[in-house]
């Protein structure tokens, strides 16, 4: 009888503290509506809204314990949809001062990273989320791009094989991520397979058929390099750069009438168009040295510290 009776106090006094428990080591309803609030203006596209009432929300209590490591992410992310990274990593940054093991907050504030071309920190992120989870695609992925943009390439590769392992349909950036790191690495078959299945789910991309274009004149199949380039170029006319490459190439297979014909089009369009330029010094060096010369003397008179000026002063030398 006195074992029946103590049950149902300690039921009873279980009953009675669930409110005080709720308000002292969890969320109040009070608090769970106004979180629930602010995140119904964040999806409604109101940032500046949200990053008042999130803030308000956040820093309301003086026990950090208590600041929620999901209304912190979306602090963030309220102030990178209102063009402030800065704003953003401070919020990440303090979130995970004691949120160190938030999956989702090292993800956020990593892409952010990434986007700042902050990548030693980046890296240094998505390797914590790498630690906890090894098999976090977003992780493995980010990490692949942060190793391409330092130039890291066979690093690169190292994730991303372990990405597409695990996500064989993945979307079709990551495959052209892919081909990318393997083109710099002068392996033009896997590139141009890698290109191939991107192109196979977005065949409307022009870079994908540059990719492809550009594998294929590594593996010395010109004619096709350049159907691959004519697709980029007519999904892409504006881009001017496509077109002096394609004069370039024209040129590499002694095409040299439709070559200099190109080339002179684009520098009426842009007389500043060093490649273009430099394709010229490249047809007329043997048929007219004087005119390939001034083509020269306009590469080096721009002044932009690039490769071509380098090579075009080094030739007028």
């Amino acid at each position: 009888m006195w074992y029946k009776i103590n049950v149902a106090c300690l039921i009873l006094l279980g009953i009675f503290a669930l409110p005080v428990q709720a308000g002292i080591f969890g969320i109040s309803p009070k608090d769970r509506q106004e979180f629930v609030q602010a995140r119904e203006t964040y999806n409604s596209g109101d940032y500046e809204k949200a990053v008042q009432d999130l803030s308000a929300y956040i820093y309301k209590t003086k026990n950090i314990k208590r600041r929620e490591a999901r209304a912190y992410r979306l602090l963030g992310l309220s102030y990178e949809k209102l063009n402030h990274p800065e704003k953003a990593l401070e919020v990440y940054q303090e979130a995970l001062e004691f949120h160190q093991k938030n999956i989702p907050l090292l993800l956020a504030a990593a892409q952010l990273y990434q986007r700042s071309e902050l990548t030693d920190r980046s890296i240094e992120l998505y390797d914590r989320v790498l630690q906890l989870e090894p098999d976090n695609t977003e992780a493995l992925s980010g990490q692949g791009q942060n190793y391409i943009d330092i130039g890291f390439y066979s690093k690169a590769r190292q994730f991303y094989d372990q990405f597409f392992a695990l996500q064989p349909q993945a979307p079709a950036l990551h495959r052209a991520r892919y081909a990318y790191a393997f083109l710099s690495q002068r392996d033009y078959e896997n590139a141009f397979i890698n290109a191939v299945m991107a192109l196979t789910e977005m065949p409307q991309e022009p870079n994908y058929w540059l990719l492809a274009a550009r594998a294929c004149m590594g593996l010395n199949l010109p004619q096709e390099a350049l159907r691959n380039l004519d697709t980029a170029i007519l999904l892409a006319p504006q881009r001017t750069e496509l077109r002096a490459l394609k004069a370039l190439w024209l040129y590499q297979q002694k095409q040299t009438d439709e070559s200099l014909r190109l080339a002179r089009q684009l520098l009426q369009e842009n007389p500043e168009n060093e490649l273009a330029l430099f394709t010229v010094y490249l047809n007329l060096k043997q048929k007219s040295p004087k005119e390939a010369k001034k083509a020269l003397a306009q590469i080096s008179a721009l002044d932009t510290g690039s490769f071509a000026q380098r090579v075009a002063e080094k030739l007028l030398q």
